[in-house]
C-alpha cells in the first residue's frame, strides 16, 4: 500500500464546480452540496484501511457539522477496475451500512479529483461559506487506529471554526491515506 500525506493547506483557494453521479441516482453540483456556513469535500473510497478506521466518527462528525450548517460530500475517484471494492454498487452498499449523512458521488474520469488536487483517501477539502479553502488536514490523530475516546477532532474543530468564523486554523496536521488509485498509474498497491 502506498501511503501519502497531503500538501498543506491553500487558504484562500476557491472550491472547484462539478457535476457528478450521487448513488441516489441523482447528479449532484458543488452548489447543491454547500451548506449556509461551508462545505466539506471528501475524497474517499471503500477498501482504503484509512478510510474504513474513520467511517463512524466521519459520519458522527458529518452529522454534527450539518446542524452547524457545515455540509458534506463524498467523492470516490479510484479506479474500480483496480478495486472491485470501489465499484459503484459497493458505493452504494457502504454508504447503507454506515447510514452516509452526505451525497456518495462517483468520479469516474477522475478530472475531479484532479482538479481539486487530491492525493489519497481520505483527504479533506475545508471551505468556509464562501467557498474558500480553509482545511486540507487529518480527520484526527488516529490515522488508521483505533481513536481514544478523548481523541481531539481536528477535522469538526476546524470546520466549525471555518462555519462560525470564516477562517479555519492556522496550525493544521497533514492528513494521511492511501494514494488514489489513478487510471494511468502502475504502481497499484
Amino acid at each position: 500500500m502506498v501511503s501519502l500525506e497531503t500538501p498543506v493547506c491553500e487558504f484562500g483557494k476557491p472550491a472547484i464546480d462539478f457535476t457528478l453521479p450521487g448513488i441516489d441516482g441523482n447528479d449532484w453540483t458543488l452548489e447543491a452540496c454547500r451548506g449556509p456556513n461551508g462545505l466539506l469535500v471528501m475524497f474517499i473510497c471503500n477498501h482504503c484501511p484509512y478510510v474504513q478506521a474513520i467511517r463512524e466518527r466521519l459520519v458522527r462528525d458529518t452529522r454534527e457539522l450539518f446542524d452547524l450548517g457545515v455540509h458534506s460530500v463524498a467523492i470516490m475517484s479510484n479506479d474500480p477496475a483496480l478495486y472491485k471494492e470501489d465499484s459503484f454498487e459497493n458505493m452504494q452498499a457502504v454508504a447503507r451500512e454506515f447510514a452516509f449523512p452526505f451525497p456518495y458521488l462517483l468520479d469516474e474520469s477522475q478530472a475531479v479529483a484532479r482538479a481539486y488536487g487530491a492525493v489519497c483517501t481520505p483527504d479533506f477539502f475545508g471551505y468556509n461559506r464562501s467557498l474558500e479553502l480553509q482545511y486540507r488536514g487529518q480527520l484526527d490523530a488516529s490515522r488508521k487506529q483505533a481513536a481514544a475516546p478523548d481523541t481531539r477532532r481536528d477535522l469538526f474543530l476546524a470546520m466549525r471554526q471555518a462555519g462560525a468564523t470564516g477562517q479555519g486554523p492556522a496550525d493544521q496536521t497533514a492528513g494521511m491515506g492511501c494514494s488514489i488509485k489513478w487510471r494511468d498509474a502502475v504502481d497499484a498497491d
